[in-house]
């Protein structure tokens, strides 16, 4: 694909430089397109069109700030798998819709096997801990709350692995 493409890139699309490109925008999204194009090797205008052709496609949906929960007053992270009294479409997307609301919720994945929500949540202390908790047991459709707390994080990579798909392109 050139990079004057129209086309919406897929993992199968992208070449060899988009996925260079990719990883140092993973790796750093504060570097500058003079940076990024000197360490993927091209000049800074035809870099800067992939990055807006990935942008557009949505492949790069957008550029974060990595916070220290602990350093912000969150001393807890812990995990509830939810399971739902019913799998109705409408029970899942109100459940969903009340979890998401809550700032303590940092991530919400519905899942198969096991329970039918994985929630991510930061908490200041034990005792918010236990009244988020509460919060989860005590809405309106679920069955069941398992929690498991965070002792200590061996490895927290945000994004995907950018090499494997290199090798398909």
């Amino acid at each position: 694909m050139s990079p004057q493409s129209n086309e919406t890139p897929t993992s199968a699309a992208l070449d060899a430089m988009d996925l260079r490109i990719l990883a140092e925008l993973q790796a750093d999204g504060r570097i500058t397109n003079v940076e990024l194009a000197q360490r993927v090797g091209l000049s800074a205008p035809p870099c800067l069109r992939r990055v807006r052709r990935l942008e557009e496609a949505g492949v790069l949906r957008g550029y974060h700030a990595e916070l220290d929960p602990q350093a912000l007053g969150f001393e807890v992270t812990f995990f509830a798998i939810v399971g739902l009294e019913s799998q109705k479409l409408a029970v899942l997307d109100a459940f969903e819709a009340e979890v998401t609301a809550w700032p303590e919720v940092r991530e919400c994945h519905m899942i198969r096997g096991g329970g039918d929500f994985l929630l991510r949540l930061v908490a200041r202390d034990t005792a918010h801990e236990n009244e988020l908790t509460g919060r989860l047991t005590g809405a309106q459709t679920v069955l069941r709350v398992q929690t498991l707390q965070t002792i200590r994080i061996g490895k927290n990579a945000p994004g995907v692995p950018i090499w494997p798909l290199a090798d398909k392109a």
